[in-house]
């Protein structure tokens, strides 16, 4: 079905618009969708009302993140997770195994492309909430960087505007605001507090059960967490790359990277001195991280 404008998304405010095509979506409905996303993911469902979102993540039983994504209710009993890193064709049937003789559906979502937009105005509005422009649904994901929306557009409802580079630089302006960007290789390596997912407002500590719940809670409440995030600059950087300090004495390891390596996040010890890094071979600097993309705001 053709929006009434099959071009609203474009933007006359000097917004750079592009194809996200490494995201992919996953929908959850039916009466008792809600429950069972209560009972796997690591935040609050039940905080959310219809049309809101939040940042949302499934963990296996030792505490460590899957995959991280934003959880969005369309509806009562609808939801879709919107999946930046883990495809959806493979996250359903991993699901399906927990859902036994619940009353729901889960399915690949085909209807929509993502699609976002860098610059221009702010958005408006609640930060949380998803603005409908026609057909095609807005969520905001700007912060302190800057201006971002991520679009969801009905499938071949005409073309998005590329720039060259649009997806590296949408990747960019995540882990500036400290949102990890977990390839197949990082999927079950952290824990929430290790990737500093408190500042996203990405998992609860009193909502219950779910996997991992214990480890989680466990490491806040006896503050174990001796690993944080970090953001650094230099050259060369990859995931799975080793830091150090200028000593050589180890800190941690890249989570993510973006900008032809000279950009990355990585969990590094708490606590350490400040000082030059060495990010594999070269030299990297710390810089802070961004705030503001934290939901609900």
């Amino acid at each position: 079905m053709l929006s009434p404008d099959p071009l609203a998304y474009k933007d006359a405010g000097g917004a750079r618009s592009g194809a996200l095509p490494g995201f992919s979506l996953l929908a959850c409905s039916g009466p008792e969708a809600g429950a069972f996303l209560q009972a796997q993911l690591m935040n609050d469902v039940r905080a959310l009302s219809p049309g809101h979102w939040q940042w949302n993540g499934w963990l296996n039983p030792k505490g460590r993140l899957l995959c991280l994504f934003a959880l969005w209710q369309r509806a009562e009993h609808d939801f879709l997770l919107l999946l930046p890193d883990f495809p959806a064709a493979e996250l359903q049937p991993l699901l399906q195994r927990y859902v036994f003789r619940s009353k729901l559906r889960l399915a690949v979502e085909e209807a929509f492309e993502v699609r976002g937009a860098i610059g221009g105005p702010a958005g408006a509005g609640t930060r949380a909430l998803a603005l409908s422009d026609g057909a095609v649904w807005r969520f905001d994901f700007g912060g302190d960087a800057g201006a971002r929306e991520l679009r969801l557009v009905p499938r071949g409802d005409g073309e998005p505007d590329d720039g060259p580079g649009f997806e590296a630089e949408w990747r960019e302006a995540d882990l500036l605001h400290g949102l990890p960007r977990l390839g197949a290789d990082q999927r079950e390596a952290w824990t929430p507090q290790m990737l500093s997912l408190q500042r996203l407002q990405a998992f609860s500590l009193s909502k219950g059960c779910y996997p991992g719940q214990e480890i989680v809670a466990r490491t806040h409440f006896l503050g174990q967490s001796k690993r944080e995030l970090a953001l650094l600059e230099g050259e060369g950087m990859a995931a799975g790359g080793a830091v150090a300090d200028a000593a050589g004495n180890s800190l941690g390891s890249i989570v993510s990277s973006a900008r032809e390596g000279s950009l990355a996040l990585a969990v590094l010890q708490a606590g350490r001195e400040p000082g030059t890094r060495q990010a594999g071979a070269a030299p990297a600097r710390e810089e802070p991280l961004r705030w503001g993309l934290q939901r609900p705001a």
